[in-house]
């Protein structure tokens, strides 16, 4: 059985044939069908690569591997398998897996430059922590979230440099952790 990604080569090679031929020969697309065939190859099948060729890619991003496969993110993607449960990265990557944030990091591999080191942009926001653990009833009733609940919410203190949640993508220190491994 042929797999998407053999899928989309063969129609790309059968686009190029159809192009090549409308090329060398022009007069084939002197009648009705030679006008047909020429619009399903030039116009049809390319959309058709370009769709399913997207589609596949989609999919491939959707995974980790293809994210920490750029030399910029291998060690942040590395640090997703960080085997403490302290380890924020670690453990929301553990739990519930992100997809769509890593677009733009996409981007800016493929078009851009990633920026070194790699950082959220406009800085870090206790939004994106609340997002989630705001009515979460183990973070709303923690004495400790209580008390500062106010400071939180306005982003007076930082979830992350307050000195609670301080260990986040510590790509320096990768080689002194222990690694958590799915399935284990």
């Amino acid at each position: 059985m042929i797999g998407p990604t053999g899928v989309v080569v063969a129609l790309v090679v059968v686009t190029i044939v159809a192009a090549a031929v409308f090329f060398v020969r022009p007069s084939i697309t002197g009648g009705i069908t030679g006008k047909i065939l020429a619009f399903v190859g030039l116009c049809i099948l390319p959309g058709l690569c370009i769709v399913m060729g997207m589609s596949f890619h989609m999919q491939r991003s959707e995974q980790t591997k293809f994210c920490i496969s750029c030399h910029s993110m291998e060690a942040y993607g590395k640090s997703l398998y960080v085997d403490d449960a302290k380890h924020i990265p670690a453990q929301h990557f553990q739990n519930l897996k992100d997809k769509l944030a890593g677009v733009k990091r996409i981007y800016l591999q493929y078009v851009s430059t990633p920026p070194n080191p790699i950082t959220i942009a406009g800085g870090f926001k206790n939004a994106q922590c609340l997002h989630c653990h705001l009515g979460a009833r183990a973070f709303e009733e923690n004495p400790v979230h209580v008390s500062i609940m106010d400071s939180l919410t306005s982003n007076q203190m930082s979830c992350l440099s307050s000195g609670c949640h301080d260990t986040a993508h510590d790509v320096a220190n990768l080689s002194h952790e222990k690694f958590w491994k799915p399935g284990t």
